[in-house]
C-alpha cells in the first residue's frame, strides 16, 4: 500500500490563495487507508480551507469529491464534466494519482495535498512501516524476503542476514518482528554470526 501524510495546510493555502474556485479531490484507495486522502480527509481539508479563507474575508468556492481511485482513467473520468468549472484542484491522492490527473486534465492546475512517503504495510491501527521502495530490481528471493533497500538503513545487501532468515524458515523457527533471531539447538545465535560483520 502507498503511504502518504497530509501536507501542512499553510503550504496548500499558499498554492491556492490566488484562485476563486477550488475542487478538493480525494482518493479512496491507499491514501484513504492511511487516513491521508479519503472522503473523511477531503471533508476535513475543505472545511479547514473554507474557515481560513472566510476569516480572511475572501469569497472562495471550495467543493469536494472523492474518487474510488485516482490512478485509473475510468475513475478520473467521473469528474470530466465538472472539473472545467474550477480554477484549480487540490488532489489528496498519492503522487501517482496527482500526476495522472494532471496528464488527463492538462489545462487545469492540480496541486498535491499530501506527501507520498513509501510503500508499506499496516503493522497495527495507525502504525505503518516501509517495506518497498519500488526500485524495479526486486531481489527478495535472494534475501529471505527482506528488502535491504527499504529496510536496511545502510542499504547494504547483506547475504548473511538473508541466509539466517532462510535457515530460520527451513527449520520452522520464528523470526520475531523486531528482527532478532533466536537460534536454538546445536548453533547459538553468537556462533551463527558472520565473523566479517561489524
Amino acid at each position: 500500500m502507498i503511504m502518504a501524510k497530509p501536507k501542512p495546510i499553510e503550504e496548500i493555502i499558499n498554492e491556492i490563495k490566488g484562485f476563486d474556485k477550488i475542487l478538493v479531490a480525494g482518493c479512496n484507495g491507499c491514501v484513504a487507508v492511511c487516513e491521508a486522502g479519503g472522503l473523511k480527509e477531503v471533508e476535513i481539508l475543505a472545511s479547514a480551507l473554507r474557515m481560513y479563507f472566510g476569516n480572511q474575508h475572501k469569497n472562495m468556492q471550495i467543493d469536494e469529491v472523492s474518487l474510488t481511485r485516482q490512478c485509473d482513467k475510468e475513475y478520473l473520468a467521473e469528474i470530466k464534466d465538472r472539473i472545467g468549472s474550477y480554477d484549480a484542484v487540490v488532489s489528496i491522492a498519492c503522487g501517482a494519482g496527482v500526476q495522472f490527473m494532471t496528464e488527463m486534465y492538462n489545462t487545469k492546475r492540480i496541486y498535491p495535498g499530501v506527501n507520498t512517503c513509501f510503500i508499506g504495510v499496516t503493522e497495527e491501527k495507525g502504525v505503518w512501516t516501509e517495506r518497498c521502495q519500488a526500485c524495479g530490481e526486486c531481489i527478495l528471493a535472494r534475501t529471505g524476503g527482506i528488502c535491504p533497500i527499504a529496510r536496511c538503513s545502510k542499504r547494504i545487501l547483506n547475504a548473511r542476514a538473508a541466509a539466517l532468515r532462510m535457515e530460520n524458515a527451513r527449520s520452522t523457527k520464528t523470526c520475531p518482528a523486531d528482527g532478532s533471531l533466536s537460534m536454538s539447538g546445536s548453533k547459538s545465535s553468537e556462533n551463527s554470526r558472520d565473523s566479517r560483520s561489524p
